[in-house]
């Protein structure tokens, strides 16, 4: 990613046209700035663009100090632009299940803002693997998380676990049972740092990223509405998206759909 980067960027920085830092850039587009140029200087550009600004907010938001890679990071932002329509809120949730679950592995992020909101436990489900998930499915009854990319309903309810908030998986063969296996955020007692100080991992649930109890109420009135949540899981999963088309996120990031 970063030879790409390094090409791209370098024609953004010989046209004078890269987007500034800081949480404003998140909401210019550089679509006006490059629409008289050349069309494969223009295309270069938004590449450029979206590439630093990716990189920029990486480095803003701390996000390796905390645990989370770049690459993971951009797969949830490419995501994010392919995915979100103009009226849900400008929120990422990111879950990187490749870590333990010892380790805090969700972040949700206000992508305008350039703002971490929340960075906590998640539990994965029991069949997935104990410590380290390694297994993955979208089949009802299988007790495993599905990876990919989820939107979130756009209100709450009250089940079993409390407070909770539907997910509508967008990736067919992955996550799209989602609905019908009844796979959730919700909040459970055996996501505190307490039970793993007992047991050396997290609780598990039936497939739901389940979240602290004291943390749930705030996440899920922050990421309900329709925004987008990226799972992602360690390698070797086989595991592909269209949501992940780098070009068609760019035009979004432009402005130019």
């Amino acid at each position: 990613m970063w030879q790409v980067l390094g090409r791209v960027l370098g024609v953004g920085l010989l046209l004078g046209l890269l987007v500034p830092a800081g949480p404003v850039a998140a909401q210019t587009t550089p679509a006006a700035e490059a629409a008289k140029l050349p069309a494969a200087a223009r295309r270069a550009y938004y590449q450029a663009a979206f590439e630093q600004r990716t990189a920029q907010l990486y480095a803003q938001l701390n996000l390796r100090a905390s645990g989370l890679p770049l690459a993971v990071f951009r797969e949830g932002l490419v995501g994010y632009y392919n995915l979100r329509p103009a009226s849900s809120p400008p929120v990422l949730t990111l879950i990187d299940f490749s870590k333990s679950s010892q380790q805090k592995r969700l972040w949700v992020i206000n992508v305008e803002k350039a703002k971490v909101l929340f960075h906590t436990l998640v539990a994965h489900g029991k069949a997935s693997g104990a410590d380290v998930p390694v297994a993955f499915s979208n089949k009802d009854g299988s007790e495993m998380s599905s990876l990919g990319f989820y939107r979130t309903a756009a209100s709450t309810y009250i089940g079993k676990h409390g407070l909770s908030l539907k997910l509508v998986g967008l990736d067919p063969g992955f996550n799209t049972n989602a609905e019908s296996r009844a796979v959730v955020v919700h909040g459970a007692e055996y996501v505190c740092e307490d039970f793993v100080k007992a047991h050396g991992r997290l609780g598990r649930s039936q497939g739901c990223p389940a979240l602290p109890v004291a943390e749930t109420t705030a996440i899920v009135k922050t990421i309900k509405g329709g925004s987008v949540l990226y799972l992602h899981g360690p390698a070797g999963t086989g595991y592909h998206s269209r949501w992940l088309n780098v070009d068609t996120a760019v035009q979004a990031y432009a402005g130019l759909r």
